[in-house]
């Protein structure tokens, strides 16, 4: 079973997955609220969560992460305040964007993933809380960027969204269009056309009503960037495109030097005051 929130801040989608009878669960993608007026860290979708978890009476086995989110902190850590047994998890390709961002940020951290307690490697599966979770490897949006196939679903994150609204932008550092294509074409499409798509985020073009699951037949029929006729040179053409013409997303800064460290927030200074870091341009 599939129980979804929607972060309207962030157009974010968190779910929580579980079996039927079972008092296991995993979620997908948790939300901390930041409030960057205030530069203040807020729970109120982690609660959210937290009250389904309480009245179905389902302990979280794993907190599973598609990627380093740029536009959202992770409530992964606030879980395992709850739940300390509780495993968060991400793709071995991590380390990737670690070392890149530790450079921009200048911060002290290891660049081998160890901030997180379990890192998949590519296609591999892990039976938990009652299911059998396969990470795909669908970077192109971040180089660590997995979808993860449990039963009939697939989870893709950023890399599909629903097919009035595309896929995923590929300009952050160390993204790729042409990787993308790949990991969709190859990767996604190649699944049953049956399987459900839950994606990461929806933007709700047009002011139409929140959407978060289709299918594989949907996606390669109707995906309005990448459905299954089209080719790679015009993808990465179009992609590129319309990347050039995106904003910076607004949380960008403060999620990513938290999301790459598996959301562990920054320890305080010797003032008991936690502090973010902020690179500073100057323009002469």
């Amino acid at each position: 079973k599939i129980k979804e929130f929607f972060d309207k801040d962030t157009n974010t989608l968190t779910y929580v997955v579980y079996q039927e009878g079972s008092n296991e669960c995993i979620i997908i993608d948790p939300v901390l609220d930041f409030d960057q007026a205030s530069e203040k860290v807020l729970e109120t979708s982690v609660n959210e969560v937290l009250g389904f978890l309480a009245t179905h009476k389902l302990t979280p086995s794993m907190s599973l992460e598609t990627h380093a989110h740029a536009d959202h902190l992770s409530g992964s850590q606030i879980f395992k305040k709850h739940y300390p047994d509780m495993i968060v998890a991400i793709s071995e390709r991590i380390s990737a964007v670690q070392k890149v961002f530790v450079k921009i940020f200048n911060l002290d951290a290891a660049v081998d993933g160890s901030q997180f307690d379990y890192l998949f490697q590519d296609n591999q599966e892990k039976a938990i809380a009652g299911l059998t979770i396969k990470e795909i490897p669908t970077p192109g949006h971040t180089p660590a960027c997995s979808s993860y196939l449990i039963g009939d679903a697939v989870f893709t994150g950023d890399a599909l969204f629903m097919p009035d609204y595309g896929v995923g932008r590929c300009d952050f550092p160390a993204g790729s269009a042409e990787d993308l294509y790949h990991s969709i074409t190859q990767n996604l499409y190649t699944l049953p056309d049956q399987v459900r798509v839950f994606t990461g985020h929806d933007y709700q073009p047009g002011g139409r009503k929140l959407k978060f699951e289709s299918t594989i037949k949907e996606q390669k029929e109707n995906n309005i960037f990448l459905n299954a006729s089209v080719e790679k040179s015009d993808f990465v053409e179009r992609r590129q495109a319309r990347d050039s013409k995106l904003s910076t997303p607004r949380l960008l800064l403060p999620s990513i030097q938290i999301n790459i460290l598996a959301g562990h927030l920054p320890e305080p200074d010797d003032n008991g005051v936690r502090y973010l870091r902020m690179p500073l341009q100057t323009v002469g």
